[in-house]
C-alpha cells in the first residue's frame, strides 16, 4: 500500500524537492560555464589532477571506432579495468571487469563476457547511448579501485562510493552507496544498492535504506549496517569540499572511493546530484542548506568551514529501525 504525504509534511520535515532545487541552488549557485567541468570525466580528471586530487589512473580514451579493436587487444594483458561514458550520468554504461576467465572476461557479478561483448558496449558509448542528452561520446578506460578491505562486508560484487553533498564549500549531508546483486555490483541505487546516511560529525551510519524501504543489514552479505564507520572521514570531507573550489560551483555531489593504498580518490562529480540521500539520512537537506549558508558566510577559510559543519551537522543518535533486511 503506497501512503501519501501531504505538501505541508514534506515542507515541515525541511525535504528538498526537484523544482526547488533545479531553481533555488542549481541554477542559483551553479554558473553554466563550470558545467562542463562536472559533465566532462576527462576534464574533472584534469582538473582533479591539477590540484593533487588523487583519481583512479587512466589506460586509455577511445574516440573513434576504429580505436576500439586496438583497444581489445591491450585489454588482453589486464586482469581488471573499468570501462565509462566521458559524458555519462546515474552509473548507465559503466562495465567493470574485476577477472579473466581464459579469454574471457569476469565482470564484478560473476558473469563472463567476451571479446565482442567489450567491442560492441565501446561502440555503443561512443555512439551516445548512454551520454547526457544522447551526444556522440568518448570511452575511458580506467584501473579498477582496489577498495579499502573494511568496506567489502558491506558491498557484494562492486565497489561501493561516499556521495558527498557541498554547499558553498560546506559538507551538509553525505552516503555511503553499496553495490548488491541486484543492482549488478553498481553503487546505483535505483538499481538496487543500499544507500546508508552517513553522520558528517563522526563518519558512523545513521540509517540504511534499499528500494526506499529501511533496512539494517546487507541483503547478501548480511553484514550489520549500524556498525559501519567509514575510515578517513576528514580527508573524504576535506577532498569533498575541494572539489567545490576546483569547480567554482556552489552546489554540487563529490563521489569519492576509498582505495586499500591511497585513501579517499575522487571518482566524479555532479552538478546535479539526486535527492534519495535524503531517504538515506531520514532527514531533509532544506535546513542543512540553510545553515550552510551561514557558515559559508562567517567561516574565514576552508578548513573552518568543514569543522563547523561537522560540529553543526552532527547526529549524535542514529536512527536505525527494528526491521527485517
Amino acid at each position: 500500500m503506497i501512503r501519501l504525504v501531504s505538501p505541508s509534511t514534506l515542507r515541515r520535515h525541511g525535504i528538498l524537492g526537484m523544482n526547488r532545487r533545479n531553481i533555488s541552488f542549481i541554477s542559483a549557485w551553479n554558473e553554466r560555464r563550470n558545467y562542463p567541468l562536472v559533465d566532462n570525466k576527462l576534464l574533472t580528471k584534469t582538473a582533479a589532477l591539477d590540484r593533487g586530487i588523487p583519481t583512479p589512473e587512466l589506460y586509455g580514451v577511445i574516440d573513434h571506432q576504429f580505436q576500439i579493436a586496438r583497444m581489445v587487444d591491450d585489454l588482453m594483458d589486464r586482469q581488471g579495468f573499468v570501462i565509462k561514458p566521458v559524458q555519462g550520468s546515474g552509473g548507465k554504461g559503466i562495465l567493470v571487469v574485476v577477472g579473466r576467465e581464459g579469454e574471457g572476461f569476469v565482470k564484478s557479478s560473476g558473469a563472463v563476457i567476451d571479446a565482442s561483448d567489450l567491442r560492441r558496449h565501446t561502440s555503443n558509448i561512443l555512439a551516445g547511448l548512454y551520454s547526457l542528452g544522447g551526444r556522440n561520446d568518448f570511452a575511458m578506460i580506467e584501473a579498477l579501485i582496489d577498495f579499502n578491505p573494511y568496506l567489502a562486508q558491506f558491498s557484494y560484487e562492486g565497489v561501493p562510493d561516499v556521495r558527498v553533498i557541498v554547499f558553498r564549500g560546506v559538507p551538509v549531508m553525505a552516503m555511503i552507496r553499496c553495490a548488491t546483486h541486484a543492482s549488478d555490483g553498481k553503487a546505483n541505487l535505483h538499481q538496487g544498492a543500499v544507500g546508508v546516511g552517513i553522520d558528517i560529525g563522526t563518519g558512523r551510519s545513521i540509517a540504511a535504506v534499499q528500494h526506499g524501504r529501511l533496512v539494517t543489514s546487507h541483503p547478501d552479505t548480511g553484514a550489520s549496517f549500524r556498525e559501519l564507520e567509514l575510515p578517513d572521514w576528514e580527508a573524504i570531507l576535506d577532498l569533498a569540499a575541494s572539489c567545490a573550489e576546483m569547480t567554482g560551483l556552489g552546489y554540487l555531489g563529490a563521489d569519492i572511493v576509498l582505495d586499500r593504498q591511497r585513501g579517499p580518490m575522487l571518482l566524479e562529480l555532479n552538478a546535479r546530484p539526486g535527492l534519495a540521500i535524503q531517504v538515506a539520512n531520514q532527514e531533509g537537506l532544506v535546513h542543512r542548506l540553510q545553515v550552510a549558508s551561514r557558515i559559508a558566510d562567517e567561516a574565514a577559510g576552508h578548513e573552518e568551514r568543514i569543522r563547523l559543519a561537522r560540529e553543526t551537522f552532527h547526529r549524535p543518535e542514529p536512527v536505525f529501525e527494528s526491521v527485517g533486511s
